[in-house]
């Protein structure tokens, strides 16, 4: 994981930026352990702000970050104190010399002592950087501490001047990847990339959908990951063609396509990768003249990105060279522009082509600036993704094409040159994923 000293780093920078706008105090709540049913929670992921500035993979409590208008920086944390009757269920805590040992805080205090001390911590302040809207719990925390700031006016109590969203500072930060930041992503898609060649392996006539899940997040664990960076989907036969389907008890069936997207997370990174591979070993006549409009489509994407470029630009490109061959292979009639200028290629292909990516698999950062479609430099990551959705009950549309869905996603660094693929090593070319696939 990050070291201390990168953790301070982030830290520094932001109170920086912070700075630039008066100073202030920015506040980042932890995840909180949620239930699953009973009294059985979900598996424990730390929020990725949190995570980004402070390291520590423990529920509850906040980060305060002070910044004051020379840019100084100064950390509070609020965190679950050592409790050796509790450690014993469910494992150590960093406590409250912790906090400040390993993590760098220059005070901590226990999670009980939040409300009494976050009035003291926001008193004054120029600004308030926090995301309100996230968490109604801690909208309400908030609004209580507030509103006893204000009752104090005749004491000189003030309460902050202005309320921020924390991530026109951090999610500016986040967007642009460091070296370390690299080596994880790059980990994550090393990872990710067996697993994808696991399920081509697997998904074989008669296996159901999550048993291919099953390698797939196999693999993500036994090289290392935490397992998968978001829900997995394996997608056969018709249910390809849902955007967001996740892994059933459906059966994988000779001469349907099966559509796979799945990133494994790498300590708190996560790749994000699809590939759409025939059950039978070999794709139809039909299914691959779909996959290789969409997978030459998709290079020219991949080949579009470098600094100065737009997801704007990129997506429309996309969307004209699909046009195009919805029109060649029947699906569409009329010229492209026509199209276009109607959406009606949007019965085909309905998302956007591209998200940035990183912590998160719908990674932070701005995609407009100043109104305008924000231009690449070297270090963002972001996805480029065409997909082809014939629906099952299209009656518009050749019969042997029905109820094929495809999808090509990969992984793109800007570079200062251009672009790199983190996720070449995940096959794509028509005979690869044969080869993969070989029953």
């Amino acid at each position: 994981m990050d070291s201390n000293s990168t953790f301070a780093e982030r830290r520094r920078a932001a109170a920086a930026q912070m700075a630039r706008q008066g100073g202030g105090v920015m506040l980042l709540p932890a995840a909180e352990e949620k239930l699953r049913n009973a009294d059985t929670e979900y598996l424990f992921r730390q929020d990725s702000d949190y995570h980004y500035l402070v390291g520590l993979d423990e529920p509850e409590g906040c980060a305060v970050l002070v910044a004051s208008p020379a840019g100084e920086a100064k950390l509070v944390l609020f965190v679950r104190p050592r409790d050796r009757e509790k450690e014993i269920w469910n494992g150590r805590r960093a406590g409250i010399e912790g906090a400040k040992e390993q993590y760098g805080a220059d005070e901590a205090y226990p999670v009980a002592e939040m409300d009494a001390k976050l009035a003291g911590l926001l008193e004054g302040a120029e600004t308030l950087w926090f995301r309100v809207g996230h968490d109604a719990l801690w909208d309400a925390r908030l609004a209580r501490v507030l509103k006893e700031l204000r009752a104090g006016a005749r004491l000189g109590k003030r309460p902050p001047r202005a309320i921020v969203d924390p991530g026109r500072v951090l999610h500016e930060q986040r967007l642009v990847k460091a070296p370390d930041e690299l080596r994880r992503l790059r980990k994550a898609a090393e990872i990710t990339a067996e697993a994808h060649m696991a399920a081509m392996r697997d998904g074989q006539p008669g296996r159901r959908e999550h048993q291919v899940q099953a390698e797939i997040e196999y693999a993500f664990r036994r090289r290392g990951g935490s397992g998968p960076g978001y829900g997995t989907i394996v997608a056969a036969g018709a249910n390809s063609t849902i955007l967001h389907y996740r892994a059933g008890p459906d059966v994988l069936k000779d001469g349907d396509v099966c559509l796979v997207d799945a990133g494994g997370e790498y300590e708190l990174y996560t790749a994000d990768v699809t590939r759409t591979f025939p059950v039978s070993g070999e794709f139809t006549k039909a299914q691959r003249d779909l996959y290789e409009l969409c997978l030459d489509v998709q290079k020219q994407g991949i080949e579009a990105v470098k600094p100065g470029a737009n997801l704007d630009a990129i997506h429309d490109l996309v969307v004209r060279k699909l046009t195009e061959g919805f029109i060649s292979l029947g699906l569409l009639q009329g010229s492209a522009d026509e199209r276009i200028a109607d959406k009606s290629f949007r019965k085909y292909y309905m998302h956007r082509t591209s998200h940035w990516l990183g912590m998160d698999v719908h990674d932070v950062g701005d995609y407009y600036v100043d109104g305008k479609p924000r231009a690449l430099v070297p270090g963002m990551v972001l996805t480029v993704e065409p997909g082809i959705y014939v629906a099952a009950d299209d009656e518009s549309a050749p019969k042997e094409m029905r109820g094929v869905g495809i999808r090509i996603e990969d992984d793109v660094l800007v570079t200062p040159e251009g672009h790199e693929n983190l996720t070449a090593a995940v096959p794509k070319e028509v005979a690869e994923v044969e080869a993969v696939c070989v029953r």
